[in-house]
């Protein structure tokens, strides 16, 4: 592909899709895509609900890897511009950090101006770590960076020289800009590899390979971002995440390496999501129609709906964010939370500034029989876990740090 000048190096380029298991995995989850996107032409009053859950789901788990764990919920307040009830002020400003980041993914998604260069890149890095400034935002690393597993005391991991870093990214984003042959979630996955191997900055590399990986795909017609992103499934399989980029990595920077297995991996999650975003479809649109029973049978007024869809799905409900969904005065929202609680809906938790509602008996049993009716999912490589489970170490504990600062 293309070798940056003066050093011979390559970065990893785009493997072709060989085999039959591959393109037939590629071509179901394209099948799933159009199926999404016919979906998705026809407005519905639960769209905008399931879009927010789907990027709140992406923030947690592309977040959840590097260890900032957050309730879904608080990751949705991160959505709103609201506090979180439970995140610590240090975890959410990095969940509010990657909300700014994604904001500028879903706004560059559709721009038909926007370009890929290493400015964008790195104004993405400074404004998901823009809130602490002793992890250079924006800026390049100076030093020598691995990957450490903080369990063994090894360094799992070595990224390039520093002194290459600029010239590797440019010879990267040159490629991004580049729309060839490759299907665009192939080209999308090896964005996503690239960047956490050349590991360009000295904090943030993971979560910034995972954002840009959604952008490529976004930038692509891939639907857009909120139904695209194999954030939330990376992070509920952290250690087989961590085990195919140590198989593809082999330690250090060797851009000559194989990369099938980390592409089949990719599909793979896209093809899982894919399935869990239909069956959420589905979901979505039973929880609405049995709320607009249950409304009706209460004479509530319809603005509670959308709230009581996130009080089934697990989200703890509170005034404030009442009131900003709905644009009603803090009488009526006081009003109508007193009611739904009156009526065995929703519970009250808290007091005060904490005061927040859960769902009460009746949206619980809603939950638990739409998730009794989950068809399960198919893994579409049935060997990949096998195969990955080979590699010793998962990735628990692993941490980037520098030797140089």
């Amino acid at each position: 592909m293309i070798t940056t000048s003066g050093h011979g190096r390559l970065i990893y380029t785009l493997p072709k899709l060989t085999t039959t298991e591959d393109m037939t995995v590629l071509d179901e989850i394209h099948a799933m895509r159009r199926e999404l996107a016919v979906v998705l032409r026809v407005p519905r009053r639960w769209e905008g609900g399931l879009r927010r859950t789907m990027l709140a789901r992406a923030i947690r788990g592309s977040n959840s890897i590097e260890g900032y764990v957050v309730a879904e919920d608080d990751a949705a307040a991160a959505l709103d511009g609201d506090a979180p009830l439970t995140a610590d002020s240090v975890t959410f400003a990095e969940i509010r950090g990657y909300r700014q980041a994604l904001g500028y993914v879903l706004q560059m998604a559709s721009d038909r101006h926007f370009r890929f260069d290493t400015s964008a890149i790195r104004g993405m890095h400074y404004m998901m770590l823009a809130h602490d400034r002793s992890k250079s935002p924006g800026q390049y690393r100076t030093g020598t960076i691995y990957v450490h597993d903080e369990r063994t005391g090894r360094n799992v991991y070595e990224g390039p020289d520093a002194e290459l870093v600029p010239e590797l990214m440019e010879t990267f984003v040159a490629g991004l800009g580049v729309v060839g042959d490759a299907d665009p979630l192939v080209q999308a996955a090896m964005a996503h590899l690239n960047l956490v191997m050349i590991h360009p900055f000295r904090d943030g590399n993971g979560r910034m390979a995972r954002a840009l990986q959604t952008l490529v795909l976004s930038r692509q017609t891939i639907i857009e971002p909120a139904f695209s992103s194999i954030e939330e499934w990376l992070g509920e399989n952290t250690d087989d995440y961590y085990r195919v980029l140590a198989m593809t990595g082999r330690g250090a920077w060797q851009p000559r390496a194989d990369a099938n297995l980390w592409v089949s991996f990719n599909l793979r999650a896209h093809h899982m999501q894919a399935q869990t975003v239909a069956r959420r479809i589905d979901e979505a649109a039973a929880i609405w129609t049995e709320l607009d029973d249950l409304v009706e049978v209460h004479r509530l007024p319809a603005r509670v709906t959308e709230q009581l869809y996130d009080a089934v799905i697990g989200y703890r409900i509170r005034r404030s964010g009442y009131i900003k969904a709905t644009g009603i005065e803090e009488r009526s929202a006081s009003r109508d939370l007193a009611r739904l609680v009156d009526v065995g809906i929703l519970q009250p938790r808290g007091e005060t500034k904490g005061r927040h509602y859960i769902a009460g008996d009746v949206l619980t049993d809603l939950r638990q029989r739409c998730q009794a009716r989950r068809r399960p999912l198919r893994d579409p490589y049935p060997w990949m876990r096998v195969e990955l489970a080979k590699v010793a170490d998962p990735g628990a504990g692993i941490s980037s740090g520098s030797a140089t600062r």
